[in-house]
């Protein structure tokens, strides 16, 4: 009998949950340990955001489905690793504390043979002075709560906006070194549209800040992809979208302060500006969750497990930007000095950017970090819950399962606006996700024909489509397994 412990329950540790549970005899336990009791369909927080979709249609409670399903749970937060157990128990395990209920404030040994570690990351808004969600009218729409609190902010500017008031609306990344711009460009095109909608375009000026060289970077250092007939640069494109919507945009940018409406920032030029603002939502950076490992004798190891996100095959050698490589980039997820921990989605340390990096003549790195959200955490779970059955039903390691950044695509439905006739939608396809410049070296590193971007309605209803299809596929219903991550 193997017990496989999973760590976090969000795309990647629920993805990981379900497939090991659906393919592993009841003889072995399946356990989840998450701080938050609810699963929640991230991409869905956008629309929670602008006031078309309640927080409760875009989650669940786990406890129920796991129970069902034959998986155990036990709401608490993940403190420090044993994965060597200590003096007084022999088998490795993970030191959580329990969040609610009875047991509430205490802590327990949860022991382990395979242990996956799918925290994801730390929303870093300390990083930021003054960055606070809900304060100095900043918002995020990170979580379920967030997003709810972003929609009340956003409405009772509206209402002022009706009354005649005008205002500056503020939407990017609030760090030099955040990641997942593609949430935030969904938020400020359907902020756009939602302002169209009720009548007050024309009382806001709108506009993007972002950490950013040029325009549709994403954290992926930009892509050339295949647009009906044409091709076109992904800066290009977004370019087009900004002016057709009248959205300015401010690049190079990274926020270093917070107060009461106004946004601090260093460019990439050295210069210290700042941006005033009546509403704000900015995506902060993203960091480990500074867990602390032990060895038996309880000797600190932390630097075998983690290097701010936990290490895994990828090849961490420090080394110019030119000399990059996508075969840095890991395969398996297996921790180097432990074989039986994983870590997938956005709880693994990449092993470097994939934009460019930049600095300021002040010092100051100023570029995205590299996304690993929605799709490739599904895949990578996937894989990684794959490799652990194998190795238990074949009573010994198997690493046949591998998928890399650099070899793997990702298909991003952005939401560019609301409704079943008026809604609109983004839609790019990336392959690879790292671009492979020796394999692609006159594409930007990408295949054109599996590199392609559309704009319309169509890309509204698929985005829509696959709200529903994830949520049905996250509630394990019949046959769930069909749907692909």
């Amino acid at each position: 009998m193997s017990k496989i412990v999973i760590l976090g329950a969000g795309i990647s540790g629920h993805v990981a949950a379900a497939h090991l549970r659906r393919k592993l005899s009841k003889e072995h336990d399946v356990v989840v340990v998450s701080p938050n009791g609810n699963y929640q369909w991230i991409p869905s927080n956008i629309w929670v955001g602008i006031g078309r979709m309640k927080s409760k249609q875009i989650l669940f409670p786990l406890a129920p489905l796991y129970k069902k399903k034959g998986i155990g749970f036990k709401q608490a937060k993940a403190m420090s690793f044993f994965p060597e157990g200590d003096a007084t128990e022999e088998k490795p395990y993970v030191l959580v504390e329990h969040v609610v209920g009875e047991n509430k404030g205490k802590e327990e040994k949860v022991s382990y043979d395979y242990l996956i570690n799918a925290t994801g990351p730390k929303l870093n808004f300390e990083a930021t002075e003054g960055l606070i969600p809900g304060q100095n009218k900043t918002y995020s729409v990170c979580t379920y709560t967030h997003a709810d609190h972003a929609w009340e902010g956003l409405h009772a500017l509206i209402g002022e906006m009706k009354k005649g008031k005008k205002v500056k609306i503020l939407i990017g990344t609030g760090h030099a070194k955040a990641t997942c711009q593609g949430a935030a460009f969904e938020y400020i095109l359907n902020v756009e549209q939602e302002l169209r909608k009720h009548k007050v375009r024309d009382m806001a000026e709108i506009t993007w800040i972002s950490n950013e060289y040029q325009l549709g970077d994403f954290g992926m250092d930009g892509m050339l992809l295949s647009y009906g007939s044409l091709t076109m640069k992904s800066n290009e494109m977004v370019e087009m979208i900004f002016e057709d919507r009248e959205i300015k945009w401010i690049l190079g940018a990274g926020v270093q302060k917070i107060e009461d409406g106004t946004a601090h920032y260093e460019n990439l030029a050295g210069e210290k500006k700042s941006e005033t603002y009546d509403f704000a939502m900015l995506i902060p950076s993203f960091s480990g969750h500074g867990f602390k490992a032990y060895d038996k004798t309880n000797t600190d190891i932390t630097d075998k497990l983690f290097k701010g996100f936990m290490l895994v095959d990828a090849d961490y050698t420090a080394k110019p930007y030119e000399e990059w490589s996508v075969q840095d980039w890991p395969e398996t997820y297996q921790n180097p000095s432990y074989k039986n921990i994983f870590a997938p989605g956005i709880a693994f340390a990449p092993p470097h950017s994939i934009s460019k990096p930049r600095k300021s003549p002040n010092g100051t790195e100023i570029f995205p970090a590299p996304p690993r959200t929605g799709m490739p955490s599904g895949i990578t779970a996937k894989l990684v819950a794959d490799n652990i059955i194998d190795s238990i039903q074949n009573g010994k390691e198997s690493l046949a399962h591998k998928g890399s950044l650099g070899n793997m695509g990702a298909a991003c439905i952005a939401s560019a606006g609301y409704g079943l006739t008026s809604g609109s939608g983004v839609s790019i396809t990336t392959f690879p996700i790292v671009p492979d410049y020796h394999k692609y070296p006159k594409t930007q590193g990408r295949q054109l024909g599996k590199t392609f971007g559309e704009i319309g309605l169509a890309g509204h209803w698929l985005k829509l489509a696959l709200h529903y299809a994830f949520i049905y596929k996250a509630k394990m219903k019949p046959f769930w397994w069909l749907i692909p991550e």
